[in-house]
């Protein structure tokens, strides 16, 4: 596997697979090709979702005089792809570039041999990491240390003041958010509501939304956000760390640590089925990240190893089938709200592991399976292209 540096990245919203790939698809392409004008076609998801997540727009800034088409077919290799033109002062084509938007940001160019970068890890599973770790006598984020290196601590310390920033740039500002919806943030006024004599159990549901509202506001504005495992799903993790290391505590190393092992479990879905909503559904993106934060919890109070499986299994399995139906393509009506649900469920997933881990049956690699299946089952209308689901029955007025 990869490193969990792929995984996390720190770049603007709203969509890692729909303006922070074709952003670096198009700068890569203006580098190949300094021309006079372009054009650039946006194909399945990334067309039926263009508008609301800014794909023209982060286009038009980077190549200028370019003319954004929205095509209405699918390409079968992969549902976000862009084709790229090039056109000289006498409008002849002097370039052309196929590519696929995989998600997280990643980028594929169709022909040209994709250069991966090195496997940092030697297994392919959470079993086999479960196993090394139990022979090996080390924590997962022991792990992630000795496999990584010393280095990897200092690029999660920047990980996590990054998602600091988004909460609390989010926290401070109240406008409405762009777009057509006319959303009004509410990350502050629920932050503003806590009592400090509220019983602790609506404080904590109220504080843990804030802060995933103020990541995901901060991500449909367009905003800068952590990758956790995707900008539309970057406020869950950050909301769950900030409010346990509030009440508990925590040290910065210890979140370190409880991120390094949440970037295990998004780097076992990445690799062995997908963080792609244009690819499985919602439950590949805010699942991941309510999956990752159920571990993360879990390490922050040391739970044993298959504690911390049991914990990221149920925070995904219980987003089975979840679809992705952003309205009007923009991400935030169910985005932003989806994320608070997630961070809350992730708290209560982990609680359930520490009672029940002697009895679960189901393994995590087979529900990262079985999620990957139910993405490539459901119909292309409830994978980010807001032609079904809340997005077909939510008319805009």
């Amino acid at each position: 596997m990869k490193s969990i540096r792929e995984l996390y990245k720190i770049g603007k919203g709203p969509s890692s697979s729909h303006t922070m790939g074709p952003e670096r698809a198009a700068r890569l392409f203006k580098k190949q090709y300094p021309s006079s004008h372009y054009k650039v076609i946006l194909f399945g998801s990334l067309s039926l979702t263009g508008k609301g997540h800014l794909t023209d727009k982060i286009i038009e800034e980077v190549l200028k005089d370019v003319k954004v088409v929205f095509s209405s077919d699918f390409i079968d290799v992969h549902p976000n792809t862009l084709d790229f033109y090039a056109y000289d002062e006498a409008n002849n084509q002097v370039g052309y570039m196929r590519v696929y938007s995989v998600g997280g940001g990643t980028i594929e160019i169709e022909g040209v041999p994709h250069e991966e970068s090195e496997d940092v890890y030697p297994h392919q599973s959470f079993d086999e990491i479960l196993t090394y770790c139990k022979q090996e006598k080390i924590r997962i984020s022991e792990y992630v240390e000795r496999f990584e290196n010393t280095e990897i601590r200092s690029f999660l310390k920047g990980i996590w003041d990054a998602m600091n920033r988004s909460i609390d740039e989010g926290l401070s500002k109240s406008e409405v958010l762009p777009g057509t919806l006319k959303v009004q943030r509410k990350a502050k006024t629920l932050f503003d509501k806590v009592i400090k004599k509220e019983p602790s159990e609506i404080k904590e549901n109220r504080l843990v939304s804030a802060y995933a509202f103020a990541v995901n506001e901060m991500n449909a504005s367009g905003g800068t956000i952590v990758t956790a495992p995707t900008c539309g799903a970057s406020g869950t993790m950050p909301a769950v760390l900030r409010y346990m290391q509030e009440r508990h505590g925590f040290t910065d190393d210890k979140i370190i640590d409880a991120l390094a092992v949440a970037g295990i479990i998004g780097n076992v879905i990445k690799h062995n089925a997908s963080i792609s909503g244009a690819e499985a559904g919602c439950q590949a993106e805010v699942g991941s990240a309510c999956s990752m934060a159920a571990a993360a919890h879990a390490e922050l109070f040391n739970l044993s190893l298959d504690q911390i499986e049991y914990a990221a299994e149920i925070a995904l399995e219980h987003h089975l089938g979840l679809t992705c139906d952003p309205i009007g393509g923009y991400v935030q009506i169910p985005c932003i709200e989806r994320n608070a649900v997630a961070a809350l469920r992730a708290i209560d997933a982990c609680g359930l592991a520490y009672f029940l881990s002697d009895s679960r049956k189901i393994s995590f690699d087979l529900v990262v399976e079985t999620m990957f299946e139910t993405g490539k089952d459901m119909p292309a209308n409830y994978r980010e292209t807001s032609c079904g689901g809340l997005a077909k029955k939510y008319q805009i007025k």
